[in-house]
């Protein structure tokens, strides 16, 4: 409890904080009352403290009733702010300190007064970086939690749209909140994924990357959860019946479940002509299969089944392979090297040099390869393209995967040839059936089979058409419309 001499919590807060500078302790006497007021600097507002509280406080000391009554329950009853809650404890005025309020403590009381005060430390609302599209919405997530859920719920406008808030974190405190609809929702999805919550045991959670680490069961090295920085991209997730995950500080949202073949989808899908969209994501599906398995193809051709390729195009191979003097699974490692090299400083380095750099690395590595004769210029066009190809999706969980499978294709096709690639294959599509995403099958609507959700998948219907909601994601309420 606090102690109900003033000084005395005044000393002991500044002990906690070791007289930290951002601190501040402020003591005023208005007709023989004694009050501190105690806030963190650099989370609250100063304009808000003497407009809410000092101002407050003058007005009420300059009447004449005043001496007649208790400043603590003027105060508690008058003050200007929309949010003000009584505290009884230390750790309390710690945790409100750390959340932006200023502390009103009172000389001869055990209990004190929090005042909302925080100022405002995170960006405006901006427009997608990650997940850009050419029409549709342009509002974005940011660090903001309340606004996070704000650009929510001004999309869906029903008491059916559920908040459950969670605080997480010995240490960072930070609050996490699951939101979903509840004449949607699969009862059992939501019990199992508030129970992963409950289990959560570490000190500080710094980013919704966090999350998505400690409620996952297994490891992969495809992504089992989705997150998103775009508003509308999860309000339709909601109303599919998944559930979003909003972390303090962090400007993506976590969508759970998350299946294999929703990385194959846009944005940009929601807002184009379905059949525009359906030849779209036929392209996205090839340039996967590209992107993992064309080096690994063109090694075990050129390496063992030489047969498999017309004698021309062949001899053409070996004339431009005459001066290389390493095999095509070094050829090939190097040029990937080089490339995510040359991927990641485009990645770190600003904006204004990045995209100069990549351009001129590749053009003058790559051309300096082939003339000294490193590496063959087919085996340029092929990493090259392979790795484009790999550019098409926006999850960098999605890249990483592409990334290491091509490697593992790569490894199997130098050993084994074309067999070693089918091989290759096999092991791919078990690792695919045998992952989860909270429970759910992640190779849905392959395992188990729907044909109706898998055309859903890989092409796009017609908003008359697409009026049901998968059964995977709900056990209630599956017509979306009635047209």
């Amino acid at each position: 409890m606090i102690n109900s001499n003033i000084k005395i919590n005044e000393n002991i807060i500044k002990e906690n904080y070791n007289n930290a500078p951002d601190i501040t302790l402020r003591y005023l006497e208005e007709q023989k009352e004694k009050i501190t007021i105690v806030f963190n600097q650099s989370l609250c507002s100063t304009s808000s403290i003497n407009e809410s509280i000092l101002r407050n406080i003058t007005l009420l000391t300059n009447k004449k009733t005043f001496f007649k009554k208790d400043l603590y329950t003027l105060l508690k009853k008058t003050l200007a702010a929309n949010n003000v809650k009584e505290v009884n404890t230390y750790k309390e005025i710690y945790s409100k300190l750390s959340n932006g309020f200023t502390i009103i403590l009172f000389d001869k009381k055990d209990k004190a007064l929090a005042v909302e005060t925080k100022q405002e430390l995170s960006r405006a609302i901006s427009e997608p970086l990650t997940e850009q599209t050419i029409s549709g919405p342009k509002d974005a997530f940011n660090e903001n939690y309340m606004t996070n859920i704000g650009l929510v719920r001004k999309r869906i406008k029903t008491d059916n749209l559920k908040i459950e808030e969670k605080i997480i974190g010995r240490e960072s405190k930070t609050k996490v909140s699951i939101m979903y609809m509840d004449n949607i929702i699969e009862k059992n999805l939501l019990d199992e994924l508030n129970k992963k919550l409950e289990n959560i045991d570490i000190d500080g959670i710094i980013d919704s990357t966090y999350i998505k680490e400690l409620i996952l069961k297994k490891d992969s090295i495809f992504p089992l959860l989705e997150t998103t920085e775009r508003p509308d991209h999860a309000t339709m997730s909601l109303l599919e019946g998944r559930i979003l995950i909003f972390v303090e500080n962090s400007p993506y949202a976590i969508i759970i479940p998350t299946f294999f073949f929703d990385f194959f989808h846009a944005p940009e899908d929601n807002y184009q002509n379905y059949k525009n969209v359906t030849f779209t994501r036929l392209i996205r599906f090839f340039a996967f299969f590209i992107a993992t398995q064309l080096p690994a193809i063109y090694i075990a051709m050129t390496t063992y089944n030489q047969e498999a390729i017309p004698t021309t195009l062949l001899t053409n191979f070996a004339t431009q392979r005459a001066g290389v003097p390493f095999p095509a699974i070094v050829e090939a490692l190097g040029m990937i090297l080089i490339f995510e090299v040359l991927r990641e400083s485009d990645i770190r380095m600003p904006n204004f040099s990045g995209s100069a750099i990549s351009i001129l690395g590749a053009i003058v590595l790559g051309d300096a390869a082939v003339s000294a004769g490193i590496v063959s210029p087919i085996m340029l066009i092929t990493i090259a393209t392979s790795a484009i190809c790999s550019l098409m999706y926006s999850n960098a969980g999605m890249i990483n995967a592409i990334r290491i499978w091509r490697i593992i294709f790569m490894i199997f096709a130098t050993i084994f040839g074309i067999p070693g690639v089918f091989l290759a294959d096999f092991i791919f599509i078990i690792n695919l059936c045998e992952l989860k995403s909270l429970g759910k099958p992640y190779l849905y609507p392959i395992t188990p089979f729907s044909f109706k959700f898998l055309k859903r998948n890989i092409g796009k219907s017609s908003i008359r058409k697409d009026n049901e909601r998968s059964p995977i994601l709900t056990d209630k309420n599956y017509k979306r419309s009635n047209l």
